[in-house]
């Protein structure tokens, strides 16, 4: 079976050296995850990439935060992921669901298109404060 990334954060594999992913769509959903969590300036050479999840932690949680950060993810993927095209954006916080309240959660759903693969997918990441 053909192997095409290591799987982060790099896990040893008694097999392979290290886990790896072994399908397209995998990988697709690791580099969009990298994408998100990336703050612009982390990613040498390429100081605009990312959308920087955690920066938008202690900002007031408002629609504008939301429209902030919905912006960056359809800016950002279309110019780093354009094979993949943004369906639908949906957002938890603490203001949202009581339970994010002690940690100060940010959680984003990120419904997308493969256009290469003819295949949808479903990506949700949170960033906490860690308090």
């Amino acid at each position: 079976m053909a192997k095409y990334s290591p799987l982060l954060p790099l896990t040893l594999d008694p097999i392979d050296g290290y886990k790896m992913l072994d399908t397209i769509r995998d990988v697709v959903k690791q580099n969009f995850k990298m994408l998100i969590l990336t703050n612009p300036g982390e990613r040498m050479m390429i100081p605009d990439f990312g959308i920087g999840m955690y920066t938008f932690l202690f900002e007031q949680d408002n629609p504008v935060l939301y429209q902030n950060i919905e912006q960056r993810i359809y800016s950002q993927t279309a110019k780093y992921l354009p094979f993949i095209t943004v369906q639908d954006i949906q957002f938890e916080s603490f203001d949202t669901n009581s339970e994010f309240f002690e940690d100060r959660r940010l959680k984003v759903t990120v419904t997308y298109f493969i256009k290469p693969l003819n295949a949808s997918d479903v990506l949700s990441v949170s960033v906490s404060s860690g308090y």
